[in-house]
């Protein structure tokens, strides 16, 4: 008895993981639609690539600026009672 339930549960595990490989495989995009969303990514178009470059390059300058500073930024924003 002790082996049958052994090999139904096993038959439920493998039973239960087809299923869900079957369901991952049904909403996974095919190599069309894949490339058409490749396409529509904001990096395929340069102008908005141009824009993420400079937006980066203003977030790293304001990291490097706060790096530099003994000033603790975070108070400002953190508490509303200042010294």
């Amino acid at each position: 008895m002790s082996g049958l339930r052994t090999v139904l549960a096993s038959l439920g595990c493998v039973g239960f993981l087809s299923a869900g490989y079957g369901m991952w495989s049904m909403i996974t995009p095919g190599e069309e639609r894949k490339r058409e969303m490749l396409k529509n990514l904001p990096e395929a178009n340069p102008l908005r690539m141009e824009e993420s470059r400079k937006r980066n390059a203003l977030v790293m300058q304001a990291l490097k600026e706060a790096a530099e500073t003994d000033e603790n930024i975070a108070i400002a924003w953190g508490s509303k009672s200042q010294k």
